[in-house]
């Protein structure tokens, strides 16, 4: 349970200045000096050196900053960065847990309310690709489609959005213009006035109340232009914890159908679930997503129902501050798909490219495999050369230290390999080879012994990955890692291997060889 526990998403600061999650204020003080002395951009005058340490020195400081607040850091162990991010505080009036958790949410409320600029542009753009089509010579485009919305605050209480959109299939084609009016009633309550003319011409109604502080009712109202039918629609949503909601929405009308969904957040992860049933048809889908650093994500996908059948993973990096770009591979009754996206802002442009109607294993599996290798070994080469970098400015205090160490008898790494535990049991047949296994093991022994004290001692805490340790980082992303040290104390040889999230303290006698 414990190791479960030390191994959740609030613990990377820890590990990045290697302490321990229950260090004193002088603990992370003193390691935050250790790291400052080799980081610090004024030590180098080289341009590559000192953006190196920039962007290292950058890192601590953060660290530091949060971790040396009592307030930042109580709130980083509960929440993480997304608590930190949300500009929550403690103080007098919130010393429990529950209260804590009321003050995040509502300063999550007033956050989305900020977001409301006076014109807030949105929009996507899709265009739909056929390889099958091309190869036929009827040419790569199958369809495209646009939609806009721009949203404005007219005042505090009074919103407006206005919007439209186009698509185009083959021969046939269609569009839309809709605009919505928000009046926000009271703190609980507020009311919205829509109306949509184009293909599928309504006007409609729908209001919203807050019941509680963790959960909400929204009863809507449509009349249909076209044939005059009425459509009701109601939405029950709660909050279940901190991190989670639910929700039920019927529907009642033309098309009527009962929903229940799922929603989940949290600092490193995301996910959504829901259950579909209507009168003509039933359908269930769910996605999971997953932050593997600050600037990439995983995700994974399905739909499976009576009209759909479709199971899609991928992955996507923030390329600048406004725009990420993500590569998905989908697989389902309409064929299999490669699909690109550029998100920008709230703009979005999304390629889907048709690679075969029909589902080949072979060729299934091919269309999966060269995207997804060539993104996980892009991202397992960015965190190498990252590690290197780090490496590089802690190699002369580490040579330093190691020969101080040399001339008294004392504690010196021969050897440390952090990764894959297979590629581990191997190591003594990977030296210098340059196959799969070698590549899932990244060397830390400079780090190991930048980290040996004055008294010729080394711990790394108990419940902090060592994948986030200066100069290491993870090889083998998804897999169970170990870490190798072989060590000399006093001229013995000592060796040991310990998991990701143990406690390691050397030297020590039970690893005598």
């Amino acid at each position: 349970m414990e190791e479960k526990e030390y191994s959740g998403p609030n613990r990377e600061l820890y590990g990045l200045l290697n302490i321990s999650p229950d260090a004193s204020t002088e603990e992370i003080r003193k390691a935050y000096r250790q790291w400052a002395q080799v980081y610090h951009p004024d030590k180098y005058q080289a341009s590559n050196m000192k953006e190196i340490a920039t962007e290292n020195f950058q890192r601590i400081c953060e660290a530091y900053e949060i971790l040396s607040d009592e307030n930042k850091r109580q709130i980083y162990d509960i929440y993480g960065m997304e608590g930190l991010n949300s500009g929550l505080e403690l103080g007098v009036k919130l010393n429990k847990a529950e209260e804590i958790k009321e003050e995040l949410e509502r300063l999550r409320r007033r956050k989305e309310q900020e977001k409301l600029a006076d014109i807030r542009p949105t929009g996507s753009i899709l265009a739909n690709l056929s390889l099958p089509h091309f190869l036929d010579g009827d040419g790569i485009m199958r369809g495209m489609a646009m939609n806009s919305e721009v949203q404005s605050q007219m005042s505090k209480r009074i919103g407006i959005a206005v919007g439209g959109n186009l698509a185009v299939t083959g021969n046939s084609g269609r569009g839309a213009a809709t605009a919505v009016l928000k009046h926000q009633i009271s703190s609980v309550a507020s009311i919205e006035l829509m109306a949509s003319a184009g293909l599928h011409s309504l006007i409609g109604i729908q209001t919203t109340r807050h019941l509680s502080p963790h959960s909400s009712a929204t009863s809507g109202l449509a009349l249909s232009l076209k044939d005059g039918s009425i459509n009701l629609s109601n939405l029950w949503t709660r909050q279940m914890s901190q991190t989670s909601n639910g929700n039920i929405q019927l529907l009642l009308g033309t098309e009527s159908s009962i929903a229940v969904g799922w929603q989940k957040k949290e600092e490193k992860m995301s996910a959504a679930g829901e259950i579909k049933f209507g009168t003509s048809s039933f359908g269930a889908s769910a996605h999971y997503t997953h932050r593997f650093s600050s600037k990439s994500h995983g995700r994974i996908s399905g739909r499976v129902g009576s009209n759909a059948l479709e199971f899609e993973i991928g992955g996507g990096r923030r390329i600048s501050k406004f725009s990420t770009v993500r590569m998905l591979y989908s697989i389902g009754i309409q064929g299999i798909f490669w699909k690109f996206e550029l998100h920008r802002g709230g703009q979005k442009l999304i390629v889907p490219v048709l690679l075969s109607r029909y589902i080949n294993p072979v060729f299934a599996a091919g269309t999966f495999a060269i995207p997804t290798s060539l993104y996980f070994v892009l991202k397992v080469r960015e965190a190498r050369a990252a590690a290197a970098k780090a490496q590089l400015l802690l190699e002369n205090v580490a040579n330093r230290k190691r020969n101080k160490q040399t001339e008294v008898g004392g504690l010196i790494i021969t050897k440390a390999v952090y990764g894959s535990v297979k590629a581990l049991k191997k190591q003594d047949e990977l030296e210098g080879s340059n196959d799969d296994l070698a590549s899932q093991v990244i060397d830390v022994t400079t780090p190991l012994n930048f980290l040996v004290n004055d008294l010729g001692q080394l711990k790394l805490h108990e419940g902090v990955k060592k994948s986030g340790i200066m100069g290491f980082c993870d090889p083998c992303p998804g897999e169970p890692k170990k870490l190798l040290v072989r060590y000399t104390y006093n001229g013995e040889n000592y060796q040991v291997v310990v998991d990701d999230c143990e406690e390691l303290q050397i030297p020590h006698e039970a690893h005598k060889l």
